[in-house]
Formats: structure tokens, sequence, C-alpha cells
């Protein structure tokens, strides 16, 4: 009888080693949270392009309202050329995130087209002063915006943000030389 007992066990732990039925499960397991971390990766930084691209296409908008005059004979002030500015937003990102910078300047290689350095009161409200001079004829104007896009950790410790309050700024640029409206 402790034989057969022996053999039983033996075959039990021979077909429990055979069996195949939750290969995929452990695999699941052990591979599925590095690839769905792998997907959130690629779509917060999926998002993230989107957002700048959308921010560009506003930028390259405000810039030909300035290039071909519309807004200097409209004598603009910097809410309306914001709210023009945010007209031209994807509907996913919100005016009052957006600021702009629109100044002349003596040639097209002394354009500073980087992004601006942020500063924060205490508060974490933006405190930066921003120029708005649209020159007049045949005038270089450089016009950036800037957004600060809001973003989340992702896994794995992923850290998109690069200014205070968990946002991310993008900023866009436009160079030109105004018409002779």
């Amino acid at each position: 009888m402790e034989s057969h007992l022996a053999d039983s066990r033996q075959s039990l732990s021979a077909a429990l080693w055979a069996c195949q039925r939750g290969g995929p499960l452990v695999e699941f397991a052990l591979f599925g949270p590095m690839v769905i971390a792998l997907l959130l990766g690629i779509l917060h930084t999926a998002l993230i392009y989107m957002a700048q691209q959308g921010l560009q296409s506003a930028a390259d908008m405000a810039g030909r309202v300035v290039m071909t005059g519309q807004a200097q004979q409209a004598g603009m002030t910097q809410a309306q050329f914001k709210s023009a500015a945010c007209a031209a937003l994807p509907p996913f990102m919100s005016c009052n995130r957006l600021y702009i910078d629109a100044r002349t300047v003596t040639s097209f290689a002394s354009a500073n087209t980087g992004a601006v350095t942020l500063t924060y009161n205490s508060s974490g409200a933006v405190t930066n002063t921003f120029s708005y001079d649209l020159g007049g004829r045949d005038d270089i104007v450089l016009v950036r915006l800037m957004y600060l896009w809001p973003v989340a950790n992702g896994p794995f410790g992923l850290n998109l943000t690069n200014q205070q309050g968990g946002n991310r700024m993008l900023a866009a640029a436009s160079v030109l030389k105004t018409e002779l409206y």
C-alpha cells in the first residue's frame, strides 16, 4: 500500500509539473504590468507631443495675424490678442494656462525663440510680465506662446514635469517680418 501511495505521489507531482494550463496566467502576471506601464508611458508622451503641435499651430496663426497687420490695424490689446490666440488652441487646451510674449527684434538672428524661465509667487502663480509689442510695417516680430500642460507622474517613476505644480511648459514661437500693410 505504501508503494501505491508513493507511486500516486510521484505521478501527481509529474502531472503537476507537466500541466501547462496556468502558464499564460503566470506569464501575464510577470510581464503584464511592464507592458501596461510601457503603453501608459507612450500614451502620456504622445499627449504631450499632441499638445505641443496644437500650441505650435496656434503660434503660427497668431503670427499670421501679426504678419498681415490685422492685429496692428485693429489696435488689438494684449487681452484681445490672447483671446485670438486662444481661439486657435485645440479644444483640450485651456486659455487660462496660456502665456504670450510678443516683441520686435532687430534681426532674425537675434530672435531668442527659446522658452522663458517662469517665476512663481508663494501660491504657485506665474509672476512674469511678458512683452507686448507687435511692431509696425516691415518690422521683425517674435511671437512666443507658452503653455503650462498638467502632467501626472507615470508608472515606474516616469516624470515629465519641468515646472512647479506638476506642469510641463510647452513653448512655441513664430518669427516673422510684417508686411507693408
